[in-house]
């Protein structure tokens, strides 16, 4: 009778450490492969020598990958068609985003760090080489180890855990061991059909490139680059406003070029949040940029326009307001 393993009274990812400790190679098919879970099998897979024969081979099947590349690629295959290279870049560069997805989930540890760091080692090195099928949805959750036993060479867990934490050992599952010698070539030849297939693509090298350009990179970032990129964010909103407002062309001639990037910016700030000051020291022409702003909601909103400001300022408002819709008037003209 085969063995049971729940997670609850019996967990596999125990079982799986315990034969790994004894194999020289393994062949892997999963549904779902989180990178940050890996460091719980990976220090069995770094004795190995890595290429050829002595390797883990990981094959993941078809859960949450990129839907309309594959909708259009599955409507290329009913037709008997080959999935071009093109298509096959297009599936390789999503697929990198979404398990960049998976490396910003939660908070990282020393542990998360120092397993994606050996999982990008083994990569390079030929210890684990990572396919995706994409012929068709594929959910099987299979492990086969293989290991210098004439008994039973090849040990097969079968069942319904991914390669997760979760998976292998929190939550909830039903898997069974294979030990008999023919149901075990059996399960690895249709592993081999399909790690051969013309529609499994190797990935191993984008994963590898996704976790060097990550947090858990070998090389430290320099301070100066971490600055670029709060800088780059930080200034989103006003990259966003300068491209999302234009300057009437009367008030672009009146002003400087750092007047109008804060025109711009004030107005998408304006916009988005329905309010905003312009703040500077005297003689940098607040009054200047205020009218302009009013005027791009005038003629971009169909609003009008209420000042209100000190006694002593009137003369300077009311002179501006007659500039302003004299403005108005000669862009009507």
């Amino acid at each position: 009778m085969p063995r049971i393993f729940d997670n609850i009274e019996n967990p596999l990812l125990k079982a799986l450490q315990d034969t790994l400790e004894v194999s020289f190679k393994s062949d892997f098919c999963v549904g779902y492969f989180n990178l940050r879970g890996w460091k719980q099998l990976d220090r069995f897979i770094e004795k190995w020598e890595g290429g050829e024969g002595n390797s883990c081979r990981l094959l993941i099947g078809m859960s949450a990958l990129p839907q309309e590349e594959l909708k259009n690629f599955y409507s290329l295959n009913q037709a008997n068609e080959i999935i071009d290279n093109p298509t096959i870049v297009k599936i390789k560069r999503k697929l990198a985003e979404e398990f960049k997805e998976q490396l910003v989930l939660g908070f990282p540890t020393n542990d998360d760090e120092a397993g994606l760091r050996r999982l990008s080692e083994q990569l390079k090195s030929k210890k684990v080489v990572v396919k995706l099928f994409i012929k068709h949805s594929l959910h099987a959750k299979l492990y086969l180890l293989y290991r210098d036993d004439r008994i039973n060479p090849i040990i097969g867990y079968l069942g319904s855990s991914n390669l997760t934490l979760s998976g292998l050992s929190h939550q909830g599952e039903l898997n069974i061991d294979v030990l008999d010698s023919d149901s075990t070539i059996k399960l690895s030849r249709w592993f081999e059909d399909r790690w051969n297939n013309r529609y499994c693509i190797d990935i191993s090298s984008e994963l590898a490139e996704i976790i060097d350009n990550s947090w858990a990179r070998e090389k430290e970032i320099p301070p100066y680059y971490i600055y670029l990129k709060m800088a780059y964010h930080l200034s989103q909103e006003a990259r966003a406003g300068q491209a999302e407002f234009k300057i009437p062309k009367d008030f672009g001639k009146k002003l400087l070029d750092f007047q109008v990037k804060a025109v711009q910016i004030a107005a998408h700030h304006l916009h988005k949040r329905g309010g905003v000051m312009i703040g500077d020291v005297v003689g940098l022409g607040k009054t200047l940029m205020a009218t302009t702003l009013a005027r791009i909601f005038e003629d971009d909103f169909d609003l009008e326009t209420l000042i209100l400001c000190p006694k002593n300022l009137v003369p300077m408002w009311e002179k501006y307001k007659d500039l302003y819709r004299q403005a108005l008037q000669d862009c009507f003209n």
